[in-house]
């Protein structure tokens, strides 16, 4: 909460878009053991109840920086629905990691005993993978940015947002998934203008050979050469590789730098000592 503070202006509102992998997984695993009492819900269900519960933690904990701050903003999450199409080839090929890391010693068993299909995680083990179309469209787009522009922090997008697909009728339809929270997160700034556009996760910059001897950060780059690195495999799937293409959108889009990088090192990334921009 502190560091999303010094990111506050005082002209304009700041989005949060979280991500949600280990908290639906555990939703998930709850799901499963107990489906022989009560019934169990969806996966877009799941993605909401996750949007409530981490919008609440993260609207208190905001709440109560800004007040020691004695700043009185508002501070409020949108529970937000965000179209995917559902033929979507990533709907057959599951990408997504959630719930908790298991040892590698374990993936056989977990596939064969649960059905789960799994994808290795570097130096963390294995982790459960969901299907997770990209995002096409923001539902609430319209509040987001009424919001914002009226000064508040929001907390929207949860999760990468509830799954759903617009039917013929242009009813709205849930969707067995989990959304990229970095690609939703790139759509909302891209459909807001944003003015700036920070993906913040667990390491202080982007990588060329990550979790190897050979291992070299990367400050900056085009969005051609992060295409180039994308393609050579550099960012994988679940991991770098969706902030990679976000970064790219978002710099394609609008023609301002994205940067990604992580809270600790949040401040000097600002002043370009740390994390990658991608230009």
């Amino acid at each position: 909460a502190e560091a999303m503070l010094t990111l506050l202006s005082d002209d304009s509102g700041l989005v949060l878009v979280h991500g949600n992998g280990p908290q639906v997984g555990a939703l998930l695993l709850q799901n499963e053991a107990g489906r022989k009492e009560v019934p169990a819900s969806e996966l877009d269900v799941l993605v909401a109840e996750t949007q409530g519960s981490i919008g609440y933690l993260l609207s208190r904990s905001l709440h109560n920086a800004l007040r020691a701050r004695e700043k009185a903003i508002e501070v409020v999450t949108v529970v937000t629905q965000v179209v995917v199409d559902p033929a979507d080839p990533a709907m057959a090929n599951p990408t997504k990691p959630v719930g908790p890391f298991y040892p590698e010693t374990d993936r056989a068993d977990l596939v064969a005993e649960r059905g789960w299909q799994m994808v290795s995680v570097a130096g963390k083990g294995v982790r459960r993978v969901v299907p997770s179309p990209p995002p096409i469209d923001v539902v609430e787009i319209d509040a987001i940015s009424a919001a914002a522009a009226a000064g508040r922090l929001v907390v929207a997008g949860g999760g990468g947002g509830i799954p759903v697909a617009r039917a013929d009728s242009g009813e709205l339809v849930g969707v067995e998934a989990v959304i990229d929270k970095d690609r939703t997160a790139a759509l909302v700034a891209i459909r807001l203008d944003a003015r700036s556009f920070i993906i913040l996760t667990e390491v202080p910059h982007a990588s060329v050979g990550f979790a190897t001897s050979d291992e070299a950060p990367i400050l900056e780059m085009s969005i051609d050469r992060a295409q180039e690195l994308l393609d050579e495999g550099e960012f994988p799937p679940g991991s770098m590789g969706p902030k990679v293409e976000s970064a790219i959108a978002y710099a394609r889009a609008t023609g301002r730098p994205a940067l990604i990088t992580n809270v600790e090192s949040l401040a000097d990334a600002l002043e370009g000592r740390n994390g990658t921009r991608v230009l």
